[in-house]
C-alpha cells in the first residue's frame, strides 16, 4: 500500500531488521530445510496413493486439468498474500522479508531442477498442514476422483516453484515450447507481475490470473509503492531462487 515518507521510513528499518534476523540466526535455513523435506516426503507418500487409484485413464486427463488451474488459482493467492504482507515485526517477519527480495532478482542462480524443487518447497509453509489433511482424508471413504485432484494440487504446487524457475532462468527451446502452450509459465506472462502493478501473481502456467487479478485490485493497492520499496536501501545478501 502506499506509504508517507514518515511510514516508509519505519517500514525500511523494519524490513533492515527482519533481514539482519534472517542472516544472523542459521535457524532459518535450517527450517526451510525441515519445510521442504515434509513436503518432498509427504507428497511421495501421496503419490504411491494416487497410482493405486482405480481410475480410467481420461478420468487422470480431467483430474489433471481441474488440478493445473486449481493449483495455479491455490499458488496465485498464496503469492499475492505474501507480496503484499508486510509484517516484519512478527514471529515469521524474517521469511516475510527474505521472500521480498524475489523482485530484487530477475535471474536465479543456475541450479538442477530437482534441487530447484526441493529446495523452494521450503519456503511453502501452507503446504504441510494440506498435505497431511489429504493423507489423512485418504484414509476415509471418499470420491477416488476428488482425492486424486487434492494430491494432484499438493504435487503440482512444488511444480509451480519449477515452472517459475525457468520462466526467469531458461533458454531451452523444449521449455519454450511447454511456455508456448500453457503447460508451464510464459515469460511474457509472468513479465506482467515485475513490470505492472498489482496483477499477474499465478505461477504455474498462469491461467488462473484473469481471477486472481480481480481478487487483487479489490484486497491491495499493490506491492510497488509498498513492499518493493521496503528494500530498496537493502544493501545485503538475499535470496536468488524462492519466489
Amino acid at each position: 500500500m502506499k506509504t508517507s515518507n514518515t511510514q516508509l521510513t519505519i517500514k525500511q528499518k523494519e524490513f533492515n531488521q527482519a533481514m539482519e534476523a534472517y542472516h544472523l540466526h542459521g535457524y532459518y535455513q535450517y527450517i526451510y530445510k525441515l519445510v521442504s523435506l515434509f513436503n518432498v516426503l509427504l507428497q511421495l507418500i501421496l503419490l504411491t496413493i494416487m497410482v493405486s487409484l482405480e481410475i480410467t485413464w481420461y478420468g487422470y486427463i480431467i483430474a489433471l486439468f481441474i488440478a493445473y488451474f486449481l493449483t495455479d488459482f491455490i499458488n496465485g493467492l498464496v503469492h499475492m498474500y505474501m507480496d503484499n504482507n508486510e509484517n516484519y515485526r512478527s514471529k515469521w517477519g524474517a521469511f516475510i522479508a527474505s521472500f521480498h527480495l524475489h523482485h530484487k532478482t530477475q535471474h536465479y542462480k543456475n541450479s538442477n531442477l530437482f534441487l530447484v524443487y526441493f529446495n523452494e518447497s521450503g519456503a511453502k509453509f501452507w503446504l504441510v498442514p494440506y498435505l497431511i489433511l489429504v493423507w489423512t482424508v485418504s484414509f476415509l471413504a471418499i470420491n477416488s476422483t476428488t482425492l486424486l485432484i487434492l494430491i494432484m494440487i499438493g504435487i503440482l504446487s512444488s511444480v509451480a516453484e519449477v515452472s517459475h524457475y525457468l520462466c526467469h532462468n531458461s533458454n531451452s527451446k523444449i521449455v519454450a515450447r511447454l511456455q508456448k502452450y500453457r503447460i508451464l509459465l510464459p515469460m511474457s506472462h509472468h513479465k506482467q507481475h515485475h513490470e505492472n502493478e498489482n496483477e499477474g501473481y499465478a505461477f504455474l502456467n498462469g491461467s488462473s490470473d484473469f481471477i486472481i487479478d480481480i481478487i487483487a485490485k479489490k484486497l491491495y493497492t499493490g506491492y510497488k509503492n509498498g513492499s518493493d520499496k521496503h528494500f530498496e536501501g537493502y544493501k545485503g545478501a538475499g535470496t536468488e531462487n524462492r519466489d
